[in-house]
Formats: structure tokens, sequence, C-alpha cells
């Protein structure tokens, strides 16, 4: 049987965080797909094009042939189902995330059958905050926190 997981975010920007939770699941997955989200509530710092071949471009100088990016605008369970996923995952940096991450996961399971399955985001060796980051893209301070220099790149 195969196994599609769905990873969903804004992405603004994908870091190496992300990038770790998409390496881990596609060593337990057949198939990912990192699924762009385009929020309207949400204030977008890079243009979502962008970051699409800049992910794209990053996973294949990792080589991850498992792994496949999608734009999406609409309910998360709805675009993952599209693509016959047959998980959701989701990235934890601490317990304040579970908590977070719990609820949501709990309604897209009964919206759609849908399980959720979460991966600590490691390396970040200090202890950082989900705003933070797009702070330091803001005023260009993202070299080493951004996954890859091609990201980086994208904002020149």
């Amino acid at each position: 049987m195969e196994t599609i997981g769905f990873y969903a975010g804004s992405f603004d920007p994908f870091t190496n965080g992300h990038m770790q939770i998409v390496k881990k699941a596609s060593k337990c997955f057949s198939k990912i797909i990192i699924g762009i989200a385009k929020n309207s509530e949400k204030v977008i710092r890079i243009d979502k094009e962008k970051m699409k071949e800049a992910i794209e471009k990053t996973i294949k100088e990792q080589k991850l042939e498992n792994v496949y990016v999608v734009l999406y605008d609409g309910l998360t369970v709805a675009e993952a189902q599209k693509h016959g996923a047959t998980i959701l995952i989701r990235g934890l940096r601490n317990g304040t995330d579970y908590q977070y991450e719990e609820t949501i996961a709990e309604v897209n399971t009964k919206l759609s059958g849908l399980d959720t399955c979460y991966f600590r985001a490691g390396e970040l060796r200090i202890p950082f905050f989900k705003h933070g980051y797009g702070t330091l893209w803001k005023w260009s301070r993202c070299f080493t926190l951004c996954a890859k220099s091609c990201i980086w790149n994208s904002k020149k």
C-alpha cells in the first residue's frame, strides 16, 4: 500500500527545521507532498511561486525523489485528499506546538478521517519563536537559519 504524507504550511520562509521534517518523513512514507498554503490572514513576505521553486531546488539538491511541492488555497484536508494523502504531517518544536497541533489534528480527523503524524523539528540549537524567522528574513539576517542558499537567493 502506498503511503502519502501531506505536509502543509505557509513556509514563509521554508527553514532548516522544515527541511528536517521533510527528510524524516521521506524515509517513512512512499511519497511526500509539501503543500504551500495561501493564507489570506497572514502577511506574505515571500512570493509563493518563488518559494515553491526554491523548495523544489532544495529537494533536488538533497536527492529526495519522493517529495513534491504544490501550491493551494482552501482547506488543507481537502487538498491532501485531492492528492491521495493517507496521513497529514506536522512538525513540533516544543510542548506548546503539540497542544496547538493536537487541536488542529482532531478537527482534521473529524473533517476527513486523516490522522496526523508528528515529527520533531531538530537541529535548531537555540530557543526560537515562530515569528523570529520572519523578522530575521525581513532584515536580511537569515543566513544560516533559512533552509538553503537557493531560498536566500530568491529574496535578492
